[in-house]
């Protein structure tokens, strides 16, 4: 169950496992769910699945998936039962609502980068704009790499004149008419539920602000390559299932 998991991150959960009051959070594109062509097409492994439902049921022991999906795409997609905190929009959007208001000047701003992101897919093979409650996120993962890269530079000139804030991510950038931070979003988090530590697990570069925010006790678990705040690192989202099942595993004993 456990062959995937580097020793270290398995000691590490074995730790976590004895916690009184345990915080589970993850990532949801490229750490529960591989990454896909069609981000609309994107489904947890349902190993991953029932040992977060499972976790989930156990005494003291909370789960929340962070994502920068729209909090009703996230749940839709994921599948996930109401014992699952979700939170969508980078760590901005709860269930209760966004961490943030968004007034008249953000929803006028947020028009017009959806208008301009449009105007500027409309150009590029591949090159989509997704709009989400609080920001529109230009992907260019089905783009050839040439008008890719195009994109993103014509639209990073736009922004220049936008009060907005931009995430780079794998393929996508997005820009927000309000603040995002995942690991607000963990802070806010344990502190409702008074966590002893927090398990954090992400592939993505918006991820790093949840790693960063980690503290002694805590494990941030990297998922993939690329430079990382995390203390620990498995390969693919085989392993972070592999991972949570071991979890469970030791919680349960």
């Amino acid at each position: 169950m456990a062959d995937g998991l580097p020793t270290d991150l398995r000691l590490a959960l074995d730790g976590a496992a004895r916690l009184p009051r345990l915080l589970i959070a993850c990532d949801y594109d490229g750490t529960l769910a591989p990454i896909v062509s069609n981000p609309a097409d994107a489904r947890p492994l349902p190993a991953a699945s029932t040992a977060l439902e499972e976790l989930a049921a156990l005494p003291a022991t909370t789960v929340s998936l962070i994502s920068g999906r729209a909090l009703a795409v996230l749940k839709e997609l994921s599948g996930m039962s109401d014992r699952i905190h979700l939170v969508g929009s980078h760590g901005s959007e709860f269930d209760t609502g966004f961490v943030s208001p968004i007034d008249a000047r953000a929803e006028a701003l947020l028009v017009e980068i959806k208008q301009t992101l449009d105007a500027i897919a409309a150009e590029y093979p591949g090159v989509t704009t997704e709009l989400k409650p609080a920001s529109v996120a230009l992907h260019v993962r089905n783009a050839s790499e040439s008008d890719g890269e195009s994109a993103m530079r014509r639209a990073n000139e736009a922004a220049a004149q936008w009060d907005a804030q931009v995430t780079d991510g794998k393929a996508v950038k997005e820009f927000a008419v309000i603040h995002t931070d995942k690991g607000q979003a963990v802070d806010i988090l344990r502190d409702q539920h008074d966590a002893s530590a927090v398990l954090f697990l992400g592939d993505d570069v918006t991820d790093e602000k949840a790693f960063r925010r980690m503290r002694d006790g805590d494990i941030g678990v990297k998922v993939g390559p690329g430079e990382t705040a995390a203390g620990y690192r498995v390969d693919e989202p085989q392993n972070v299932a592999e991972a949570l099942e071991y979890l469970l595993a030791v919680r349960r004993a």
